[in-house]
């Protein structure tokens, strides 16, 4: 097989393979028995088996692994009771973030760049625009609600594009959301990405799905505070208790979402401490330093 004969000849000591819910993962599997050799997996969002053989051998596939690398709670917890997988075959340990792909200007500048007022309050998300899973339509609510009860006029970036373009559009104009700002289209360059985190005061997550959501981590790592429904994964970036990098609300909840936008617009001591806690908690916990070395720990452990 052409796998196993890479692997000899760059005589691999390790597999890991990204995603243990996929077809490859059963293959790795079998490759490293017959090679002796270790294999590893990453969660990445899928949880869920797509065909009647997977979901034959997967449980088999799993609980052969010699670990499993899962940044989320839930789905920690998912893979335990289901796959029966001892506790200390799996690492808890999240994706990392390099701060320097996050750039970082002067608000002002920024907000010049966007044709922003430079004292208006400003609320940022971006992402792939698919309605559903990103609770765009919550978000949309629970702007309505903002934009009337804030001391002071607030705008909503919104950054990306996808298949929830149309109704995104449709729904904007229909409620005549003036303060909306939108660039529709899919946007790759890190400058760009970098400018709207930097006109921002809070970044805001309304998705029902996630795998490890990168999103808010990049902005919680540009120094904004967060936002976020509770889907899969949020948690674990945003953080708990008083060093926290933002608030995380009940899914399909627009009142709660737009009561906590709210508190953290009107109140601008407020957004700036728990935006610092939220960039001291990317650099310590997210970092490539401190997820490198949690990820070596595992792997060394584990062989």
């Amino acid at each position: 097989m052409p796998l196993a004969r890479v692997l000899r000849r760059e005589v691999c000591r390790a597999i890991l393979c990204q995603e243990y819910e996929e077809g490859r993962f059963d293959v790795c599997v079998g490759i490293g028995r017959a090679l002796r050799l270790p294999v590893f997996a990453t969660f990445q969002g899928g949880n869920h088996t797509r065909t009647r053989m997977e979901r034959a051998m997967r449980p088999r596939s799993v609980r052969s692994a010699a670990g499993l690398i899962i940044g989320a709670d839930h789905e920690a917890e998912r893979v335990r009771e289901r796959y029966a997988v001892p506790p200390d075959r799996i690492a808890r340990v999240p994706n990392p973030l390099d701060p320097a792909t996050v750039r970082r200007i002067p608000r002002a500048t920024a907000r010049a760049a966007l044709g922003l007022d430079p004292d208006v309050r400003v609320t940022v998300w971006h992402g792939r625009v698919d309605v559903g899973p990103k609770g765009l339509d919550t978000l949309i609510d629970a702007w309505c609600e903002v934009r009337e009860s804030c001391v002071a006029p607030p705008t909503l970036l919104l950054l990306g594009t996808g298949s929830g373009a149309t109704w995104l559009r449709a729904r904007i104009d229909e409620l005549g959301l003036d303060d909306v700002r939108w660039r529709n289209e899919y946007v790759l360059d890190r400058d760009t990405v970098g400018t709207y985190l930097s006109a921002g005061d809070v970044f805001v997550l309304p998705s029902r799905q996630e795998g490890f959501p990168v999103a808010p981590l990049e902005a919680m790592a540009a120094g904004l505070p967060v936002v976020a429904s509770d889907a899969p994964g949020v948690r674990a970036v945003v953080g708990e208790g008083a060093n926290a990098g933002g608030v995380v609300v009940p899914r399909d909840d627009p009142r709660a979402l737009a009561r906590e936008l709210r508190r953290l617009l009107d109140d601008c001591d407020l957004s700036a401490a728990v935006g610092d806690h939220a960039a001291r908690r990317a650099a310590e916990h997210f970092s490539l330093t401190a997820v490198g070395s949690r990820l070596r720990a595992f792997l060394l452990e584990q062989r």
